[in-house]
C-alpha cells in the first residue's frame, strides 16, 4: 500500500465521521478541496469538484447547520439524516480512497465510511433526543453547536492532516462506546 492509498483511507474515515455530525458541511468541504485542487478525488467523483457542486453543498451546509439550532426540528432532521449518513460516509470514502481495488474500496467505503458516520449520528440523534426530552428542547443549540464545531474540526484535519483526522475518529467512537456502557442497562 502506498503512502497516497492510507492517507486517502485517512481522509475518507475521517469525513465519514464528520458526516456523522454534519451531512452536507464534509461533502462541501470535499467539494472545496477539489475545486481548489487540494485533494484528487476518483475519477467517477470529479463532478464533486465542479462550481456547480460546491455552490449546492455550500447552500445545502448552511441550511442544514441553522436548521439544527431550531428545537424539535434538529429531532425531524435527524430521522432522515440517520440513512443519509449512512449514505454520504459510504460516499465519501469511495470518493476519496485511492489505488485499490474496487471490492476493496467498497468494502472499505461501507464498512469503516457507512459503518463511523451512522454510529456517530446514531448517538448524535440519541443524545439529542435526550437533551429534547430533558431541557424541552433548550439545550439543543448548545447540542448542535458541539457537533457543528466537532465537524468542522474532523473535516478540516481529514483535508489536511488526514493521520491526525484519524485518530480523532478513534476518541470520538471511544467516548461514544465508554457513554454507551455507562447508560445501558445493566443484566442480573
Amino acid at each position: 500500500m502506498t503512502t497516497e492509498t492510507i492517507l486517502s483511507i485517512f481522509l475518507g474515515i475521517g469525513l465519514a465521521a464528520s458526516v456523522g455530525f454534519r451531512v452536507f458541511l464534509p461533502l462541501f468541504a470535499l467539494s472545496l478541496a477539489s475545486y481548489f485542487n487540494l485533494w484528487e478525488l476518483n475519477d467517477s467523483w470529479q463532478w464533486i469538484g465542479s462550481l456547480a457542486a460546491v455552490v449546492a453543498l455550500g447552500v445545502a451546509t448552511l441550511v442544514e447547520i441553522f436548521a439544527y439550532f431550531i428545537p424539535w426540528v434538529d429531532n425531524l432532521l435527524d430521522s432522515a439524516a440517520v440513512p443519509l449518513a449512512a449514505i454520504a460516509g459510504t460516499a465519501v470514502m469511495v470518493s476519496t480512497v485511492a489505488n485499490l481495488d474496487p471490492v476493496v474500496t467498497w468494502s472499505l467505503a461501507i464498512i469503516a465510511g457507512g459503518g463511523t458516520a451512522t454510529a456517530i449520528k446514531g448517538a448524535s440523534a440519541t443524545t439529542r433526543l435526550a437533551s429534547t426530552s430533558t431541557t424541552g428542547g433548550l439545550a439543543n443549540p448548545i447540542v448542535s453547536t458541539v457537533e457543528t464545531g466537532t465537524a468542522m474540526v474532523v473535516t478540516t484535519a481529514s483535508i489536511f492532516a488526514p493521520i491526525i483526522a484519524g485518530v480523532l475518529v478513534v476518541i470520538i467512537l471511544a467516548v461514544i462506546f465508554w457513554i454507551y456502557r455507562k447508560i445501558r442497562p445493566r443484566r442480573a
